[in-house]
């Protein structure tokens, strides 16, 4: 009789949350969209406009933007070994935070059971290595510390740099969000398409865990972690959610080289305020509005392109913990509309790159839906996995 009950509750429970989600899209609105944050030479950030996110007492986010752009050296953290010397070398297209033409390179190689193994690369002529790390920096402080990838490593891909724009509204969706889109993709397909949801650590809170949104396999979950281990592998910088740096030849500074100001906040806090402010990329309306573009859409929703690349995501509500309870999400980025055409999911359309940076070892093939329609699937080509 007692779990007759208790099922009766859960019953009604899951009732409530329909219906919450129900009333919470119907009072959701648009989130602004606009290329509005211009890299500019001479006063960075001044000409910013946000999405009207609340700063931290004594930030602007003229601030947080001139974090985002500022060249680091040696004496700052950069390196020993690193790819650019501020964010915005790799996410200024067309503004900053946006996506960028360089690509980083990531290796490794199968052990004896098939399973991907992160690269060991020799350095300092063969006396020292940088171990059980996929990402090759390009570039190093000194020559010792220059990275070279060994034949051993013979998986090897090219990522893009992706858009950060807009990424405050894909951290504030709900993980059950992104699970109902999976388990629909199963329905929509008769069992063909399945995005795998893949649960990631949340490094601002240790032992707590998310699904997986941000990077080429979706490998974070929070902005902050995304921005933390980005922080050390792209520019060598080490900071609290990624104290160590992954060699000491050539370096000069000690960890963590990021440390807070005298606002309390780390460059990872203004990083991850500034990308929370970004607006989501703007939509062409004239180009929307012609008639091949309404036939293209068309076309796009028959064939099923839109099964992954969903054309409409709403937020959390304003006020719901996430990231393991370390941010909540604020007014600017609760209850929004956003139209990124994917599904945030990881899937097997045959151009994966053999790279797991999280577990499982399925996820070698597998890669993000890459926001905004840039997809290589291609009806009969497509070979989506069912799982």
């Amino acid at each position: 009789m007692k779990s007759k009950y208790i099922s009766i509750l859960i019953l009604l429970l899951a009732v409530v949350a329909m219906d919450i989600a129900v009333i919470a899209r119907e009072y959701a609105t648009e989130a602004p969209a606009g290329f509005d944050t211009p890299t500019l030479a001479q006063n960075p950030g001044s000409q910013s406009i946000s999405d009207g996110i609340a700063q931290p007492p004594g930030d602007t986010y003229a601030l947080d933007q001139t974090k985002f752009e500022q060249d680091h050296d040696a004496s700052t953290g950069l390196g020993p070994v690193f790819n650019a010397r501020a964010c915005a070398d790799c996410h200024q297209n067309p503004v900053s935070g946006g996506s960028s033409q360089f690509t980083e390179i990531r290796a490794g190689h199968l052990d004896k059971d098939g399973n991907f193994v992160a690269a060991t690369v020799p350095i300092n002529d063969g006396a020292s290595t940088i171990a059980n790390r996929s990402i090759i920096n390009d570039r190093a402080l000194i020559p010792q510390a220059q990275e070279r990838i060994p034949n051993t490593e013979n998986i090897r891909a090219l990522r893009a740099a992706l858009n950060t724009l807009g990424d405050g509204f894909v951290e504030a969706i709900d993980d059950n969000t992104l699970w109902s889109i999976a388990q629909r993709q199963i329905e929509l397909s008769n069992g063909r398409i399945h995005g795998e949801a893949v649960e990631v650590p949340v490094l601002e809170a240790p032992g707590q865990s998310r699904i997986g949104r941000f990077g080429w396999k979706d490998q974070h979950s929070s902005l902050l972690s995304f921005i933390g281990d980005a922080y050390l592998n792209e520019m060598g910088v080490t900071n609290r959610l990624r104290p160590k740096d992954v060699t000491t030849i050539g370096k000069i500074t000690l960890d963590p080289e990021d440390v807070p100001d005298n606002l309390g906040l780390a460059d990872i806090d203004h990083f991850a305020q500034f990308i929370r402010g970004t607006k989501v990329p703007p939509r062409d309306a004239a180009l929307a509005a012609t008639p091949v573009s309404q036939a293209g859409e068309k076309i796009f929703e028959t064939i099923g392109c839109a099964t992954c690349h969903v054309s409409a995501i709403v937020t959390a509500p304003p006020g719901t913990s996430i990231n393991g309870g370390a941010f909540t999400v604020p007014e600017a980025l609760g209850n929004k509309i956003i139209h990124p055409y994917s599904d945030f999911l990881l899937h097997d359309i045959g151009t994966g790159d053999g790279i797991v940076q999280n577990p499982p070892e399925d996820t070698a093939n597998k890669l993000r839906t890459v926001p905004s329609g840039d997809c290589a699937c291609i009806p009969g080509i497509c070979t989506i996995s069912s799982r």
